[in-house]
């Protein structure tokens, strides 16, 4: 199933927290002069699920030193476990 072939029920299923403007943004800043609805979506669906995944991970770093907060430390060890640090 490709991204042009997703049903309504299928999109109100999934909650977006990133507004489509921003993500359209992000996709001009690389260089894009038209971006599609469906890019828009299929960006901000890989964006939103991968900082949840950082974020559970920070979350469980915090947790496990004993933190109530996520600080950018958390945030930045999670990253280093998934090798995204610049």
């Amino acid at each position: 199933m490709s991204l042009g072939d997703i049903e309504v029920s299928q999109v109100v299923e999934y909650m977006v927290e990133i507004p489509n403007s921003s993500i359209d943004r992000i996709i001009r800043k690389g260089g894009a002069k038209r971006v599609s609805k469906s890019a828009i979506l299929a960006l901000q669906q890989e964006i939103e699920e991968y900082g949840v995944k950082i974020a559970k991970l920070a979350w469980e770093l915090a947790n496990y030193a004993g933190k109530k907060t996520v600080e950018k430390k958390d945030i930045m060890l999670a990253l280093q476990k998934h090798k995204l640090t610049r």
